[in-house]
């Protein structure tokens, strides 16, 4: 081979390496072109690419699965929208959500899901330009199994704290029941169709007091740098604060907590997701297989444990167990379940923060005896011997004239739940460096 023939097998082959590239170059776009498309062949906004931005993952808003909708049972909401409305108690610029078919009978299958901030309070409608498209191991389709949960891939989206966010899903097949998280205090909302990434809101005619499969949004945040969970029945629920407001004492608490961390004072700087559910007891499970309503010894590690980067938990849980109660031992046992969950945290290292039980003289179910053991439970909880630290939501809502009733200004009406003023007062009355360390007690 001569000098200027091998040149010239070199200058071929560097042109076939060009050539290559160029091709390579030119397919990747547009393959990332296509699968960037949306089902009407629109490519949707932003990108599920891992997010670049720092911060730590926390819960902004969380709700646990309590049960399947009644209804439902057959077909579940197959080819519609549900667009579910959420509260983001801390921002973030990257969120991720988590979807649950635990009560369901059959796969749940998601074509189509979407997040976007809302337009505003009460409202269906999106800012159009923060729809972002979700998928699911970088899948737009996700199928979850019967029982089974998915956690969608990190999106980018500036999240605000303070701000409802929408996560809208559809399912184009039968699913069987829907799992849902009822008493929402939330209208949330349902369009016939996929209009998963319809910003105006216009179609979603159906209105909701569930909130249906979603029952987690973290954000990757640099306002908080762990979790707290609040842990309870339905007066960590909420059941009774102003539909929609977001006046629940976890609500209050987390807006407490995000003013004195920016203010400069010494608290941490943690989130607060609500896990509370209607009629919840310590020690009892609901009926059906999974459970509905599953005790709070059954649930913690689902609902306390998993929550992204906890720290705390607050557990506000104990008067469901007194009102159904049938025997004066049932004090002793009802302190022993608390103690086994404070031990399941000890064991991730986590701190319990345990508030006394509320009265609830005047309700339909009181009676002498079983205030007496509400008492004795609290006494065990003030001595020490249950928690970490202790919030006293009794003190804090008893009327100093009549102790077995709440004053009228915290009472809702009923004579259990707290009114909106007595949600507030219990935020309140938790001390926020009660919320620093980790637990160590041995109980």
């Amino acid at each position: 081979m001569t000098k200027r023939h091998g040149y010239a097998l070199l200058s071929a082959f560097v042109a076939l390496v060009v050539a290559l590239s160029v091709t390579v170059l030119i397919r990747s776009a547009a393959g990332d072109s296509a699968s960037g498309s949306s089902a009407t062949g629109r490519r949707p906004h932003g990108s599920s690419a891992a997010p670049a931005s720092a911060g730590t993952w926390v819960g902004s808003w969380a709700a646990s699965p309590v049960g399947a909708e009644p209804g439902t049972e057959a077909t579940g909401l197959a080819g519609r929208s549900v667009r579910n409305v959420v509260h983001a108690n801390t921002g973030g610029t990257s969120a991720r959500v988590t979807l649950s078919n635990l009560y369901g009978q059959a796969p749940l299958t998601i074509t189509h899901a979407s997040v976007a901030l809302s337009a505003g309070r009460g409202t269906a409608a999106a800012r159009a330009e923060t729809m972002r498209r979700l998928t699911f191991d970088g899948a737009y389709a996700v199928t979850i199994p019967a029982g089974g949960q998915a956690v969608s891939d990190a999106v980018r989206i500036v999240v605000p704290h303070d701000q409802d966010v929408l996560v809208t899903t559809y399912s184009p097949t039968p699913s069987g029941p829907v799992t849902i998280h009822p008493h929402a205090r939330q209208i949330s909302f349902v369009a016939p169709g996929d209009r998963t990434e319809e910003a105006t809101g216009i179609p979603y005619t159906g209105r909701s007091a569930y909130w249906r499969y979603l029952t987690a949004l973290d954000v990757l945040s640099n306002e908080a740098d762990g979790t707290v969970v609040a842990f309870g029945d339905s007066i960590t629920d909420g059941i009774t604060s102003t539909m929609g407001e977001n006046r629940r004492w976890p609500d209050v608490l987390a807006s407490r907590l995000r003013s004195a961390a920016a203010s400069g004072a010494d608290v941490p700087r943690y989130s607060v997701v609500n896990e509370g559910i209607t009629g919840n007891q310590v020690l009892a499970d609901g009926l059906g297989r999974p459970a509905e309503n599953p005790s709070g010894l059954s649930r913690f590690g689902r609902d306390a444990l998993s929550r992204p980067n906890v720290k705390v938990v607050v557990i506000d849980l104990g008067i469901n167990d007194v009102t159904h109660s049938r025997s004066a031992a049932d004090g002793k046992k009802i302190t022993d379940g608390l103690r086994a969950l404070v031990r399941q945290a000890h064991a991730r290292g986590l701190k319990v923060v345990g508030a006394t039980l509320t009265p609830f003289g005047g309700h339909r179910t009181w009676n002498p005896a079983l205030d007496r053991m509400r008492r004795q439970v609290n006494a065990e909880i003030r001595a020490g011997g249950v928690y970490d630290a202790v919030v006293d939501f009794d003190l804090a809502l008893k009327d100093p004239r009549d102790p077995q009733r709440m004053l009228p200004k915290y009472d809702s009406g009923d004579h259990l739940h707290p009114s909106d003023l007595g949600f507030r007062t219990m935020a309140e009355t938790l001390n926020l460096s009660l919320l620093k360390g980790a637990g160590q007690a041995e109980l």
